[in-house]
């Protein structure tokens, strides 16, 4: 099920280079985002008659380029053996063994390290403040 399993020092190593992938990753998302809403709008002053503006050419390609960017960084920190699950927030969630279960340290932008935990199947909302024997 997960390709790597962390200590919380082996995660804690990583939150730098996590850190600075989800805030590119967060840049080229917003990117893709304004992009498409700018494509929507000239296909919207067009009406929809077929005939599309030049621009709305190059924003579809700029949209592409930037989404492909995103994706080659999903790419990177899955690598890594970190799960990324909200793009938008930073959340991101390190697989780690607990007293014989896999648990997953949970961590997001802003916060400055490791401090959460959950079960895999709670998700987010069972997220737990660390054991102290958790090391």
């Amino acid at each position: 099920m997960f390709s790597k399993r962390f200590t919380l020092t082996e995660a804690e190593a990583l939150l730098p280079e996590v850190r600075r992938l989800l805030e590119e990753l967060g840049q080229h998302k917003r990117k893709v985002d304004d992009l498409q809403q700018q494509g929507a709008a000239v296909n919207e002053k067009t009406g929809g008659n077929g005939h599309m503006h030049g621009n709305y050419e190059t924003l579809e390609q700029q949209a592409e380029a930037a989404a492909d960017a995103a994706t080659a960084i999903l790419r990177r920190i899955n690598e890594l053996g970190v799960q990324v699950k909200d793009i938008d927030t930073g959340l991101v969630d390190f697989p780690a063994d607990y007293q014989g279960r896999t648990i997953l340290l949970c961590w997001r932008l802003g916060e400055e390290r490791i401090e959460w935990w959950h079960e895999a199947e709670a998700g987010f909302a069972g997220r737990q403040p660390l054991p102290e024997d958790l090391s």
